[in-house]
């Protein structure tokens, strides 16, 4: 060994019993690799017919996924507004909560008003009823079944832009305040009258009265533009606002 302290001995017999089965694993590996060989040769004469089949079994997965998703959140087929230009969502549910502890809410946009400004306290359930509208008009847009009544209509937003939750970064030297105000030039650059575009508590994160001025603004610009906008918010001067406008709701 190594240490010099210990003598492996190894009678002639076994080394040659060694060899001889080395010689055979060798063998064996050679004959898998005829086998291979073999059977790749045959698939390749089929190929083009397994490519379809690898295309058509892809696509009743993806057939069969979306109705098994559908059943487990007991979900429907919406009409379908192509102009993206309105929903009417009735009975609607957060798709990822719990469908029997989930409160049903009732959204509608893009018909009266195109704008929908929503107030409350905290915990009420805005946020999620600003996300439940998002979602699912992106389950809609992607052949997806909705939790809904049957009845819901649903536009086909080209664009869906939600700026929900807190996005500030030390590396990009970004306050809450700042990184919220990042997207929402974002969205004012890019949306037009087929995007649909959602706002957590426009204006927050800096002082409260220059904050609303500026939500106002910013919703006042969208509203203008024809473009359905849903926001939620503590500030007063907001539910004054959608109060006084006309085309814009206040829930």
């Amino acid at each position: 060994s190594s240490t010099g302290s210990t003598l492996f001995i190894e009678p002639m017999a076994v080394v040659k019993l060694n060899n001889d089965l080395r010689e055979l694993e060798i063998k064996e590996e050679k004959e898998i690799e005829i086998v291979l060989a073999n059977l790749s040769g045959q698939v390749a004469v089929n190929s083009d017919a397994i490519n379809d089949n690898i295309l058509l079994m892809t696509e009743l997965d993806f057939i069969f996924a979306r109705a098994k998703l559908s059943f487990d959140m007991n979900a429907c087929a919406p009409v379908l507004v192509e102009d993206g230009s309105r929903c009417k969502l009735l009975r609607a549910r957060h798709p990822l909560l719990d469908k029997d502890k989930a409160v049903p809410i009732d959204i509608a946009i893009g018909n009266d008003y195109d704008t929908l400004v929503i107030t409350g306290p905290n915990t009420g359930g805005k946020t999620v009823s600003l996300k439940t509208l998002g979602l699912l008009s992106l389950m809609a847009a992607s052949g997806l079944h909705i939790p809904a009544n049957e009845q819901s209509e649903i536009g086909l937003f080209e664009h869906v832009y939600a700026d929900i939750g807190d996005e500030q970064s030390i590396e990009q030297s970004l306050s809450t305040f700042s990184s919220h105000m990042t997207n929402v030039v974002s969205f004012l650059d890019k949306a037009d009258r087929n995007s649909l575009v959602l706002f957590d508590e426009l204006g927050a994160g800096t002082d409260p009265t220059e904050g609303a001025a500026l939500a106002i603004a910013i919703l006042s610009t969208l509203h203008e533009r024809g473009i359905c906008t849903m926001a939620t918010t503590h500030y007063s001067e907001l539910k004054i606002y959608a109060l006084s406008t006309p085309g814009v709701e206040n829930a």
